[in-house]
């Protein structure tokens, strides 16, 4: 039986549009084979959020577009992955004017969390420097909207325990960002996932 260093996993919860951007998954995995020593799983996990199964993934990504409300299952686990020493990367992509991925899943941090557990990180916190070196966070060609304030932001947010993010939240979509057609990557003259290389280095402990 193979052993993996590294597995992605994608939340699927029941109250939105968790299958976007499907081909982000196989590219950021791809880079962690070349820019990595990671022994690396090539195919995506789905688990369900309420499935207790998410409280061994190294790392799980959430994502999407709509309302965000999660069931008392659902609102267990994450809760208890994340106070228990999991990362979740969750990225939002809604660039509509409403915000609502945006305030729903705020919402539901703030009620598992408390009102001030998610906070914005300063662009010299290590996770920018956990593998390659950014300034802060990169912005991305399809950020258009913020989170629903008609406003480009120069950070990204967290929940943090022990000194450590658990929780990385991005409003910037970088799974659209990501999700490229991978046989025209070596047209790009800098590779975007290279961020993403960073968060599972940060993940797993870098």
């Amino acid at each position: 039986m193979a052993t993996y260093d590294f597995y992605f996993t994608r939340l699927l919860y029941d109250s939105g549009d968790f299958d976007v951007d499907i081909r982000m998954p196989s590219n950021v995995l791809n880079s962690l084979v070349e820019y990595t020593t990671l022994r690396v799983d090539p195919v995506e996990r789905v688990l369900p959020l309420s499935d207790p199964k998410i409280l061994q993934a190294p790392f799980c990504y959430m994502a999407g577009h709509k309302l965000v409300q999660f069931s008392p299952a659902e609102r267990r686990n994450f809760e208890r992955y994340v106070r228990g020493g999991g990362f979740v990367f969750v990225d939002d992509c809604n660039h509509d004017i409403d915000g609502l991925f945006a305030k729903s899943f705020e919402a539901e941090v703030a009620r598992m969390f408390g009102p001030k557990a998610l906070h914005k990180i300063p662009n010299t916190h290590p996770l920018y420097s956990s593998f390659f070196h950014f300034e802060g966070p990169p912005n991305t060609s399809v950020e258009l909207n913020g989170w629903g304030d008609d406003l480009v932001h120069d950070y990204l947010k967290a929940v943090e325990f022990g000194g450590r993010i658990r929780l990385l939240y991005s409003n910037k979509d970088y799974g659209c960002e990501w999700d490229y057609d991978f046989r025209n990557k070596r047209w790009l003259a800098i590779d975007n996932t290279r961020f993403a290389v960073n968060i599972i280095q940060y993940a797993l402990g870098a």
